[in-house]
């Protein structure tokens, strides 16, 4: 792969695949000794201890970034069903029953209640579809053809090239000191 390919954003990462998991936590370890971040690593079942090995790239909702998108949610919600009460009541449709205000609050209060509510919930909804980036219908490691044995009875780690430790040649050098049964490189 020349350099300028590499540099233009079409390289994914570097993935090597595992036959056993001994082998996989070894090459986990050096990856993280040698200071790489962006690593992620597929298995068939759940290995103790490697998800904290590297910073959680998949959790971007955060309670810091989830909890004002609903608050805000549930504030627009409040806002919208006062609004359309008070223009139903005061605007379109004025009925005065029983010398009652027109604008009465107590009247509000169910109506106010549900909007926020459901504009909260939507909000949250809404924030983890795209802090999550889903759906995600295509991911490069899906172009690796013996990945599909990641499901099954393979453990696969990938490098990937967005890591400011990142450098093909010394990660390759790298991943192949380790008994991978292949190294192989993903591209978008």
């Amino acid at each position: 792969m020349s350099v300028d390919r590499y540099r233009s954003g079409d390289l994914y990462g570097l993935m090597a695949e595992y036959a056993h998991v001994e082998d996989l936590r070894s090459a986990a370890l050096r990856l993280k000794i040698h200071g790489y971040q962006c690593v992620r690593i597929y298995a068939p079942y759940p290995i103790p201890g490697l998800a904290r090995m590297f910073r959680t790239m998949n959790s971007r909702i955060r309670y810091l970034l989830i909890s004002p998108i609903v608050f805000f949610g549930g504030v627009t919600g409040a806002l919208v069903a006062i609004a359309m009460q008070e223009y139903a009541n005061l605007v379109s449709y004025p009925i005065n029953i029983g010398g009652r205000p027109l604008n009465a609050w107590p009247m509000f209060v169910p109506v106010t209640f549900e909007l926020t509510i459901l504009f909260a919930s939507f909000g949250g909804v809404l924030a983890v579809l795209v802090l999550n980036r889903l759906p995600q219908f295509y991911h490069p490691v899906f172009n690796v053809e013996r990945f599909a044995r990641a499901s099954q009875d393979r453990f696969f780690i990938c490098a990937e090239a967005n890591d400011s430790k990142f450098d093909l040649g010394k990660t390759r050098a790298l991943l192949e000191k380790t008994k991978a049964v292949t190294v192989e490189e993903v591209l978008w």
